[in-house]
């Protein structure tokens, strides 16, 4: 499979109508017993949060939280919580936490960072705009989470890769990750990715996030919610169906292979 090359100095792929998007979201949400939450409003846009809590008889079941659409030219990642939402195949025995697009306007836009030019994937330490601190606020009253999934694309990359956060060293999601992507796309190969060592499309970054001045949503999840955290990035320089069917396979993967990792009786 062929980059289409068209991604000369930015994302130059297919666009969605975010509106439509997220309608059809909350939609799939709704027929399938989630529930919905607008934890931020303005200028006609919604911030959703979609929550499925384990059944009672499991009040201990760890929660799982996935996140896409913080740089509004990654139309893949809203797609692909969409087409997992619709399957409703989720493993059972877990309650989950969804923010499926965290910058609507600037999906409105197609571009990366918000309608004020702010990227907010660097904004969760400071949290200096509204809508990343609404979410902020919004995850400080979530459960702690068991696994966190960050949903994206990268339109320089030459394939699939993912980032790890496990500092406690539990076991690994980010194999499973790559190679449920790798049988829809190509997986990035490159020795070093986004300047940072890689080992066959997986990163494992060797840092203190108290020593970077500006923060993406992970780095506050790993430092505030969870022990284990993936960032998915889909090469955005291939057809939007391909990306779409990479990150939720990928998701997927990871998802019931965490099921499989947890021990005990309950698991279903």
């Amino acid at each position: 499979m062929e980059r289409l090359g068209r991604n000369a100095g930015g994302y130059r792929g297919e666009t969605v109508e975010i509106a439509a998007v997220l309608s059809e979201l909350e939609a799939a949400a709704n027929a399938h017993g989630w529930c919905v939450e607008v934890f931020h409003a303005r200028d006609g846009f919604r911030w959703l949060a979609l929550r499925r809590d384990a059944p009672p008889q499991w009040p201990e079941a760890p929660c799982i939280y996935l996140s896409a659409g913080i740089h509004g030219d990654e139309p893949a990642g809203p797609l692909a919580l969409l087409e997992l939402l619709r399957e409703n195949l989720w493993p059972t025995g877990f309650s989950f936490r969804v923010c499926p697009c965290l910058n609507p306007p600037g999906f409105a836009l197609n571009r990366r960072e918000n309608d004020a030019g702010v990227d907010l994937n660097r904004d969760y330490r400071h949290l200096q705009t509204s809508e990343v601190r609404a979410h902020v606020e919004w995850l400080r009253h979530q459960p702690p989470f068991g696994l966190c999934l960050c949903l994206h694309e990268d339109w320089e990359a030459k394939g699939f890769y993912v980032y790890e956060q496990n500092p406690d060293a539990r076991p690994s999601l980010a194999e499973v990750i790559v190679a449920a992507a790798g049988r829809l796309c190509p997986i990035d190969l490159s020795p070093v990715i986004e300047g940072r060592e890689a080992c066959h499309g997986i990163i494992r970054p060797n840092l203190d996030p108290a020593t970077r001045p500006q923060w993406p949503e992970a780095f506050w999840l790993i430092q505030n919610k969870t022990r284990q955290s993936y960032t998915l990035e889909a090469p955005s320089d291939f057809p939007l169906p391909v990306r779409v069917a990479a990150l939720a396979s990928a998701a997927r993967a990871a998802l019931h292979a965490f099921a499989a990792y947890q021990s005990g009786p309950r698991r279903g």
